[in-house]
């Protein structure tokens, strides 16, 4: 169902350790739990902070202080949801839900209070046993992309939990939120396909890729990785990080919009590496650690350094209807202050379990911790889009994490390789007041094609 443009490399990656896998990884199953946290992970986190160890114990701190990590949270479930204008918006209860399912789901693991597991399971049960759509203008692939990988996410943590129904969230992943992701990938909205910047692919992708997992559906997760690899919409990475540079760097395309957008997207491409990466897929290490190169370029720029940025334009509009182009000539301004909960995953991904240098993301994680989770980055559906607490989730020593591979246990293994609605509602988000922009000309040529890119104002 998910387009795929060019087709996948044979050689092995550069730059990173190629892990072979066995003939029968193929039919392995997926390891549960196994999408942001494993079991090694959260024996990891529970016995640092029982032994008090830095930085886990002022990450769990952070954690329980967030109000929706408290076991007395109680569920306000909705048939349906709906996020964008034109609409009775409510999707904030689904997002304050699913994030404090998660943070209880979390802090259980940890502390090993059962108070905070029953009531995980009892916000996940409310939402599946009732949520049956989401609507709204454009955005609801937004609200179905990000809360759908969320939701699996927290559903993930207590699935061997007695009173979880794990059936009925089964249902609610492939039925409620994956056909809207997966239709997007698909479709983009009737658009062009370079009508959405990089996020709207991220979302929708990390979706797809979670509720696979969580379902066993190897067909679902396989969709994901050939997306990643080679998806003609901005969020495949080779369009994501259209331009690469011989200083390990590589720009991220949607520098040239805004800042917080540019790290949502990084936030949401280092999720989806991460959850193919415990099922022993390396989207990580894939084209040469292309990811790695990008996560640099971005982490450089918001802590104010100095980064190229080549002026591209990219098409926009509804096929068959109304059409335009927007043109990106250099990396927007950042605040060096602003931050989201993504950067601690990254950093001891390419330094403690591959041994290699990535010292701006390490910077970036230096300065954003202990990172906290939805709730402690603003009251609006922005501080909500990463599920966050890497300090305490992703924090690993170098000793720890020897000969922690890409563990071939998923069904599906994909190596490092080298890669060879109609109408002006497409970009909408609902959000006004966006930063106003100057058009430049400019064209670059990417993966053989053009790539025409401009920002969309006030689009995620």
């Amino acid at each position: 169902m998910l387009k795929a443009a060019g087709a996948a490399g044979a050689g092995i990656g550069i730059g990173t350790v190629a892990l072979a896998a066995p003939a029968s990884a193929a039919d392995a199953p997926f390891a549960h739990p196994g999408l942001l946290h494993t079991r090694a992970d959260l024996g990891r986190m529970a016995a640092k902070v029982k032994a008090g160890a830095r930085p886990y114990a002022a990450g769990f701190a952070k954690l329980t202080a967030n109000r929706h990590a408290q076991s007395g949270w109680r569920a306000n479930p909705q048939a349906t949801v709906y996020r964008g204008s034109g609409s009775p918006q409510n999707y904030a209860a689904l997002y304050n839900d699913i994030h404090a399912a998660y943070q209880n789901a979390l802090r259980y693991h940890v502390s090993g209070e059962d108070a905070h597991a029953d009531t995980a399971v009892a916000i996940l049960n409310a939402w599946s046993g009732k949520l049956t759509s989401i609507q709204g203008s454009a955005d609801r692939f937004l609200a179905a992309g990000l809360y759908g990988y969320q939701f699996a996410n927290a559903a993930e943590l207590v699935r061997d939990h007695a009173d979880f129904d794990l059936g009925r969230a089964r249902e609610l992943l492939s039925e409620v939120f994956l056909p809207l992701s997966d239709d997007f990938l698909s479709h983009h909205n009737n658009a062009v396909v370079t009508n959405y910047w990089p996020n709207w692919d991220l979302t929708a992708l990390a979706c797809v890729l979670a509720t696979g997992i969580f379902c066993d559906d190897r067909a679902v997760v396989k969709r994901a990785v050939e997306y990643f690899k080679h998806g003609e919409g901005m969020g495949s990475v080779r369009h994501a990080i259209p331009v690469v540079h011989g200083d390990g760097l590589a720009e991220w395309v949607e520098a040239g919009r805004d800042q917080g957008h540019a790290l949502l997207g990084v936030g949401l491409m280092g999720t989806v590496c991460e959850m193919a990466w415990n099922q022993g897929i390396d989207l990580y290490g894939y084209d040469d650690s292309r990811f790695l190169k990008g996560a640099e370029y971005v982490a450089k720029w918001s802590l104010g350094g100095d980064v190229p940025y080549t002026a591209n334009t990219r098409r926009k509009g509804a096929i068959g209807g109304w059409s335009g182009s927007e043109t990106a000539s250099d990396a927007a301004a950042v605040d060096p202050g602003m931050t989201r909960p993504i950067w601690a995953m990254i950093a001891n991904h390419y330094t403690k379990r591959r041994g290699l240098s990535a010292s701006f993301v390490t910077r970036a994680a230096a300065k954003a911790a202990p990172e906290g989770g939805g709730g402690d980055y603003g009251p609006n559906s922005g501080g909500y889009d990463q599920l966050g607490f890497g300090t305490l989730a992703f924090t690993r020593g170098r000793d720890e994490a020897v000969g922690e591979g890409a563990r071939p246990q998923g069904a599906v293994r994909a190596s490092a390789s080298p890669s060879a609605g109609v109408g002006r509602d497409l970009a909408a988000t609902g959000v006004e007041g966006g930063v106003g922009w100057v058009a430049a000309a400019g064209l670059a040529a990417v993966g053989g094609g053009v790539l025409m890119l401009r920002r969309r104002g006030g689009a995620k």
